[in-house]
């Protein structure tokens, strides 16, 4: 085949074929370990890590311990972060915690975390992803309900009962300055994102306030439409749990199907 070409040519030829040889084995490589393959410096997508878990306004941890351990039950090390005082201070003291967790994990040898945020929760890994160099700690964050735009009944409190509004609610009215600064900043690279939400939600309200550009935006009714789950519910639902276990797993990260639905 190459008979006919100059012997300068030949060795163009055989050069570019090995170039697009050694392309494929990379491209069956990535697909084998589960996702197309990490840029130098970011965390290796088919080499799961420690989970942590952050809560949301108020700081409770119960319903995350059961989402944690689900996760442990497959085997992977999942702690629930403890937010200082009652979880309703600052949320730029929240992601400095969430930083702290995440160097720990990787001071302790993991080669990266994966974070899941409800609700709250979902604003600080946000924060920290901007802030911290996420993109090069995280394997991929997962967020729950999460008010990346706001919650009207932040601003209910603020306007009608100001002293029940402390830093954290005062940041999640719609317009605040670190949502708007959020809205308003160049979005830097951050790990691969994935936001779930219930259009169900009483408490995050308007729902789709969980929208969040880049990331994989998913209404759980888009994929199971007769499933009923609260603001409350998130952490705890099989379906959910079975969305986030998928997330969070070996393979890729994609748009989730119908047979979630399951449970």
């Amino acid at each position: 085949m190459l008979g006919g070409l100059s012997p300068r040519r030949r060795i163009l030829a055989a050069g570019l074929a090995l170039l697009v040889a050694a392309a494929a084995a990379t491209a069956a490589v990535a697909v084998v370990r589960g996702g197309p393959a990490s840029p130098a410096g970011y965390p290796p997508q088919g080499e799961p890590g420690p989970v942590l878990l952050v809560p949301g306004y108020g700081g409770q941890t119960a319903s995350l311990s059961v989402l944690a351990a689900r996760i442990r039950a497959t085997g992977r090390e999942a702690t629930v972060v403890r937010m200082p005082g009652n979880g309703t201070g600052s949320l730029n003291v929240d992601a400095s915690v969430l930083n702290d967790a995440v160097n720990r994990a990787l001071g302790d040898g993991a080669r990266s975390v994966d974070v899941i945020g409800y609700s709250a929760g979902g604003v600080v890994a946000l924060l920290w992803a901007r802030e911290d160099d996420g993109a090069g700690k995280a394997r991929r964050v997962i967020t729950l309900g999460s008010p990346y735009h706001g919650a009207s009944i932040a601003a209910g409190a603020e306007g009608f009962v100001p002293g029940a509004c402390p830093a954290a609610c005062q940041q999640l009215v719609p317009g605040s300055s670190l949502l708007a600064g959020l809205d308003a900043a160049p979005a830097p690279a951050r790990p691969r994102w994935m936001s779930l939400w219930t259009t169900d939600d009483q408490v995050v309200t308007p729902p789709g306030s969980a929208r969040l550009p880049g990331a994989i935006n998913v209404p759980i009714q888009s994929i199971c439409p007769g499933e009923r789950i609260s603001h409350d519910q998130l952490p705890t639902n099989p379906v959910v749990t079975a969305i986030v276990l998928q997330a969070i797993g070996p393979g890729p990260l994609r748009v989730p199907t119908s047979a979630a639905c399951a449970g």
